[in-house]
């Protein structure tokens, strides 16, 4: 059955280790060398994962089947300069074995509850312009693009991936 939790010490090797594996993905993709070189967490990853389980403006879950950690989400609070909430997703990854089965539905729709709690406006989440999966699954759960990051390569010496 899968659910999903909050995570707790005892899951930040685990919660790394997802890291890890999602940053090779999305590193692989069309537009995942910048986001692993900009957005990505940087090492050491058990102590920035540590660091969110006791903020009160973000929230770290792990996804699971059967009490198997499969998965881990993340989701924070921005202020924006009005004032008013953002929620931004910026961590939200299962393993390949078990996508399609809930596990990512259960983590975003708890990131959302969180959200809401805290009386965002909206909530942001990123998705590369090659992973159409990651497009498809935020779209299927109400999310809409707000804006198109467009970037010129001007180092030509690495080739890029293709669309996926």
């Amino acid at each position: 059955m899968e659910a999903c939790r909050p995570a707790a010490p005892r899951d930040l090797e685990r919660i790394a280790a997802l890291a890890r594996e999602m940053q090779a993905e999305l590193e692989a993709m069309r537009g995942g060398a910048v986001w692993a070189a900009r957005e990505a967490r940087p090492e050491p990853l058990v102590d920035g994962y540590a660091a969110l389980l006791d903020r009160d403006d973000t929230r770290l879950i792990v996804g699971t089947i059967d009490s198997v950690i499969v998965g881990f989400g993340a989701a924070q609070i921005e202020r924006l300069r009005d004032g008013r909430l953002l929620g931004v997703v910026t961590d939200l990854f299962v393993e390949p074995p078990a996508r399609a089965i809930g596990v990512g539905e259960t983590m975003n729709n708890d990131l959302m509850s969180f959200c809401r709690a805290h009386r965002c406006i909206g909530i942001d989440a990123w998705a590369l312009p090659g992973h159409r999966a990651t497009k498809n699954f935020f779209e299927e759960s109400g999310f809409t693009a707000r804006a198109i990051v467009m970037h010129h390569r001007l180092d030509e010496s690495e080739d890029e991936p293709a669309d996926e």
